[in-house]
């Protein structure tokens, strides 16, 4: 039996840089969830990825994250990795 290992990984950006590093790392791939957090820690928007989702269906996604970008000068992205299951 193969069980998935998650890790998190935090980085912080300003909102300018926001939109950029989100495409860096869905572009890396083996992400399952993307959170934003604003400075004082709330969760601003919390993104679940799968396999396959791509394209037309993050259209609306990143119009939000574009929004967040504009309004809020320090953010933490907050990724949750999938690391291949070892057999």
């Amino acid at each position: 039996m193969c069980e998935e290992k998650v890790r998190t990984e935090e980085y912080k950006v300003s909102g300018e840089k926001l939109v950029g590093q989100i495409k860096e790392l869905v572009h890396e791939g083996n992400i399952r969830r993307i959170i934003i957090k604003n400075d004082e820690g709330k969760t601003l928007i919390e993104i679940p990825l799968t396999l396959g989702v791509v394209g037309a269906v993050l259209l609306p996604v990143w119009a939000a994250i574009g929004t967040i970008a504009a309004l809020v000068a320090d953010l933490t992205i907050i990724v949750e990795k999938v690391d291949e299951p070892r057999v």
